[in-house]
């Protein structure tokens, strides 16, 4: 296959990059934009039967887990802790959720998923699964272990840093 010249695909790597806007090359935009259309896709799942974006983050946080603290939950699901409450109050309400005192420290309640919440999760978990199968496939198992295993360490990394709470209307 002939290279054209002149072309993006002619260029050096470095000349590339740099006629690039920079959201282009920027791994927070990259993760953010990739998150969004990816999650974006399962939605449409989600809401067919019957829960909200944020319900599901909750109610697949909770599956399989020991109860945890809201401020936990709301670092897993991404969602500020007000909001995670609002959630927790209506799914509470539905009996998908409960909240119990911590034994250890009383101003820090716990939250666990209920039967009932187990129930209807564990209809949409293997959905989930097969859209994350589908959506990693390009990439073949190896990388796809490797890129999880590479967010996860980012993860990690960046879990204890200070978090500014992004805004829509900044």
């Amino acid at each position: 296959m002939r290279r054209r010249t002149g072309t993006i695909a002619s260029m050096p790597t470095k000349a590339r990059r740099q006629d690039r806007h920079f959201v282009d090359d920027y791994l927070p935009a990259l993760l953010a934009q990739a998150s969004r259309l990816i999650s974006g896709e399962f939605h449409l799942v989600v809401t067919t039967q019957g829960f909200t974006v944020s319900e599901w983050r909750v109610l697949a946080s909770l599956a399989g887990s020991e109860p945890i603290n809201i401020g936990r939950l709301a670092q897993i699901t991404t969602m500020k802790q007000p909001t995670v409450t609002r959630v927790l109050d209506r799914m509470q309400a539905r009996g998908l959720i409960e909240r119990l005192p911590n034994d250890g420290d009383r101003r820090v309640t716990l939250v666990r998923i209920t039967a009932t919440g187990t129930r209807l999760v564990s209809k949409l978990i293997p959905l989930a699964r097969q859209h994350e199968q589908r959506v990693l496939e390009p990439f073949g198992r190896q990388r796809s272990e490797d890129l999880k295993a590479t967010l996860r360490k980012l993860i990690e990394l960046h879990r204890a840093a200070p978090l500014a709470e992004a805004s829509d209307d900044d």
